[in-house]
């Protein structure tokens, strides 16, 4: 099988494994895919999963891949924070939550790392509409802080999670503060629910 034909085949997936290929092709040559890297025209995401070189530079599909080369994902905590707004730095790798073990990729199109949480936590996460009619799970403002302050436990003083630097106006006037608790009972966490305290006492909510 020609690299163009598997083109035809597979490219509007955008991304693809293995075992996609070979439930198409049973016989195909894996040695294509070490050649086809080479030649540039894929790009390896992690082991057994590979993206068409023309996705590169396209919006969005950074975001995209990290909900497909690790299932079940949404992404959440810092990259989701930096997307609303909530937080002032640039994020350089792409966050996400797990119901799988904590994971970490990189590869041409970012830095990908992976939170484990328990099954039950992998709620609070939308499908956010992008380019070409795909669809990024992707969690709300509510979940992914709760995500951190669950996570990361060290943000258990006001002036830990001052120093976040949470935008003052987005927690003032954007963020659902019934939804964030509602969503917060869900984890069944003593120490979240400090913690979750504290935030409304350093934001003054």
């Amino acid at each position: 099988m020609t690299y163009l034909e598997s083109r035809a085949q597979l490219f509007d997936l955008a991304c693809f494994n293995i075992h996609q290929i070979y439930a198409w092709q049973p016989d195909f040559d894996r040695n294509n895919f070490t050649r086809w890297v080479k030649k540039g025209y894929l790009i390896r995401l992690r082991q057994g999963y590979y993206a068409f070189s023309e996705y590169k530079g396209k919006p969005d599909y950074p975001l995209y891949f990290a909900n497909r080369i690790y299932h079940p994902s949404y992404i959440s905590l810092h990259t989701a924070l930096s997307f609303y707004g909530m937080i002032p730095e640039a994020v350089v790798q792409i966050t996400s939550v797990s119901s799988l073990k904590t994971a970490f990729f990189a590869n041409d199109f970012g830095e990908y790392s992976y939170k484990n949480v328990k099954a039950n936590l992998m709620f609070g996460y939308d499908l956010k509409q992008m380019i070409d009619n795909r669809t990024i799970r992707f969690a709300t403002p509510e979940k992914a802080l709760l995500d951190l302050l669950y996570l990361y436990p060290f943000y258990n003083t006001e002036q830990e999670l001052e120093e976040l630097r949470l935008d003052e106006y987005f927690m003032h006037e954007d963020l659902n503060k019934d939804l964030l608790m509602e969503n917060c009972e869900k984890f069944q966490s003593k120490a979240l629910d400090n913690r979750v305290g504290l935030l409304f006492k350093a934001y003054d909510l």
